[in-house]
C-alpha cells in the first residue's frame, strides 16, 4: 500500500508544479531573483454565445448508423445507409407531389382562356434511386429543355413539373403507372393525359422545344380507359391509390437500412423455408409373399374303375361255358 501511497503524493504535487519558462540558474554578482506570484488562470467568457452550424438533432437510430465505425465503413463502400437522396435537380422546375398535385394543377388559378391553352409538360422520374442509367439522361435533356424554353420565351402556356416516382403513390397509381422514366403531357387539369415512353420521342432539346411549340403531342390520342379520369370504374383506382398511400405512408417513417435489414431476413427466411429439405421416408417393407397352397392328389377317374369291374370275369358264367 505504501508505493501506492508514495505514487499518489507525487501525482498531486506535479499537479500543482507550474513551469512557465526555463532558467538559466544563478551566476556570481546577479542579485538573488525574488519570487514573482504567477498569474492566476482567468478563463475566457465569450461575450456572445456560439452558434451551431449543422443539421439538428439526431434521433438514435440515425445517430447509430450516421456516426462511429458504421458510418465510416458505409461511406467506404459508397453505400447510402441513411436513404436521403443525394440527386440535386433544378429547383425552377416545380416538384410534383400527392400533396400539391391538386394545388398546382387541378385547382390551379386561370382564366377560361389560360385554361384552355394550360399544358403541363411532366417527367416521372426515378434518377433519385437510381443515380446512373436512361432516367438520368431524360432528367438532363429534361433540364436542357426547360432552360432552352425560357431563352426562347416562346411557351407561355407551358410549364414544366417533375414527379419523383419513389416519393410519390397516389398520382402514379390513378395514371396507372408502374415503371419509369415517362414525359407526359397533361391538360384540362389533370383529365387529359399523354403518356410517352422514353425511347418514343428523340430526346434533345431542340427537338422536344419543337414539339412542344407544334403541339405534335396532339398526333397521339389520349390515354382513354374505364380506370383512367371520367372512366366507369375510375374510383378503383382511387381506392386502390388511397390504400396505398396509407401504406406507404407507415412503412416511410421506418428507416430504409431498417427496412432493407427486415426485408433480407424475411426473404432469407421464405428461401429456406421453400428449399427445407424433406423428412427421411422410412425404409419400404418387403411384400411378403402369399404361401404357395398345397398340390392335391388327383382324385382317379370313375371311369377306370368301372372298366376294371366290367373286365372281371364271374365264376358262374365260365363255369357255364366249361359245361357246354
Amino acid at each position: 500500500m505504501r508505493p501506492l501511497a508514495y505514487v499518489a503524493s507525487f501525482l498531486l504535487l506535479t499537479g500543482l508544479v507550474n513551469a512557465q519558462y526555463f532558467s538559466a540558474g544563478w551566476a556570481p554578482g546577479q542579485p538573488f531573483p525574488s519570487q514573482i506570484p504567477s498569474p492566476a488562470h482567468v478563463p475566457h467568457s465569450p461575450s456572445t454565445p456560439a452558434t451551431q452550424h449543422g443539421p439538428g438533432k439526431m434521433s438514435f437510430l440515425d445517430s447509430l448508423v450516421t456516426v462511429g465505425p458504421l458510418g465510416a465503413v458505409s461511406s467506404l463502400i459508397g453505400f447510402n445507409i441513411t436513404g436521403a437522396s443525394s440527386v440535386t435537380w433544378d429547383e425552377r422546375i416545380p416538384l410534383i407531389t400527392d400533396e400539391n398535385y391538386a394545388e398546382m394543377i387541378v385547382n390551379e388559378t386561370l382564366t377560361p382562356e389560360e385554361e384552355k391553352e394550360r399544358v403541363w409538360f411532366l417527367i416521372i422520374t426515378v434518377t433519385a434511386g437510381q443515380p446512373e442509367g436512361v432516367s438520368k439522361f431524360v432528367d438532363h435533356v429534361f433540364d436542357a429543355t426547360y432552360n432552352y424554353t425560357l431563352e426562347r420565351g416562346e411557351l407561355p402556356h407551358v410549364r414544366f413539373g417533375r414527379i419523383d416516382y419513389l416519393n410519390v403513390t397516389s398520382i402514379t397509381t390513378k395514371w396507372a403507372v408502374w415503371s419509369a422514366p415517362y414525359l407526359v403531357v397533361l391538360k384540362d387539369r389533370g383529365k387529359t393525359l399523354r403518356f410517352y415512353k422514353a425511347g418514343q420521342i428523340r430526346l434533345t432539346d431542340e427537338i422536344l422545344h419543337q414539339f412542344l411549340k407544334e403541339e405534335g403531342w396532339s398526333i397521339k390520342e389520349p390515354w382513354k380507359s374505364i380506370y383512367g379520369p371520367g372512366g366507369e370504374r375510375e374510383y378503383i383506382l382511387d381506392y386502390l391509390a388511397q390504400v396505398l398511400s396509407v401504406v406507404y405512408g407507415a412503412l416511410v417513417r421506418v428507416p430504409k437500412w431498417l427496412m432493407y435489414t427486415m426485408s433480407g431476413g424475411l426473404a432469407t427466411f421464405f428461401i429456406n423455408f421453400l428449399h427445407k429439405p424433406s423428412p427421411p421416408q422410412s425404409a419400404a417393407k418387403p411384400a411378403v409373399k402369399p404361401a404357395p397352397k398345397p398340390v392335391s392328389a388327383p382324385a382317379a377317374p370313375e371311369h377306370v374303375v368301372t372298366s376294371s369291374a366290367t373286365n372281371t370275369p364271374r365264376k358262374g358264367s365260365t363255369k357255364r361255358k366249361g359245361k357246354k
